[in-house]
């Protein structure tokens, strides 16, 4: 284990959190570098809901009243979402606009992802038509019409707690399940 990663399992263990930062993570640095451990470290904190919720993260419901988003591809999990970071018009690499929380077989949620949302319109007047870009890569356009009722916007998920097979970026995780009722 390298120094730097010693550190952050340390930091991380002082806060009350045992994680393992171990080989299934080792290519999110190759990735994106030093920024994935410097997002990792600033989003450990969120390991404990309350401190999200505390930090103004909220439960995220589609329209149709879902929190938690799955589909044949695998799972998101349960977003909870900072609705004052949503509606500025910059990405900030250490304060994700959202956490994303996968439920656990007891009922608890287990922080696994974060994900970066901008509103297009709000980016585009900023910054311009090109689509922004993190890590070396460029969000996706989800277009109006949406689950959630939202204008165009782009996003970005990372799967800095959990290993992804479909990629560190990708939306979807087959690691990742919604409970049935």
């Amino acid at each position: 284990m390298s120094a730097r990663r010693r550190v952050l399992a340390a930091a991380v263990a002082a806060g009350g959190l045992l994680v393992a930062v171990t080989s299934p993570f080792a290519s999110a640095s190759s990735q994106g570098g030093q920024h994935i451990d410097d997002l990792r470290q600033a989003t450990a904190k969120y390991f404990d809901v309350a401190t999200a919720e505390a930090d103004g993260y909220t439960e995220l419901r589609d329209a149709a009243g879902i929190a938690c988003i799955d589909s044949s591809a695998g799972g998101m999990g349960i977003h909870y979402v900072n609705p004052g970071l949503v509606g500025d018009p910059d990405i900030v690499m250490q304060t994700p606009e959202l956490m994303v929380y996968a439920p656990a077989p007891d009922g608890s949620l287990v922080l696994v992802a974060s994900e970066y949302v901008v509103l297009a319109d709000a980016w585009h007047a900023a910054h311009g038509k090109q689509p922004p870009k993190l890590f070396g890569q460029k969000f996706t356009l989800v277009k109006a019409g949406n689950r959630y009722g939202l204008p165009d916007f782009y996003e970005l998920h990372v799967w800095l707690w959990q290993s992804n097979p479909s990629g560190l970026f990708a939306d979807y995780n087959p690691g990742v399940t919604c409970p049935t009722s």
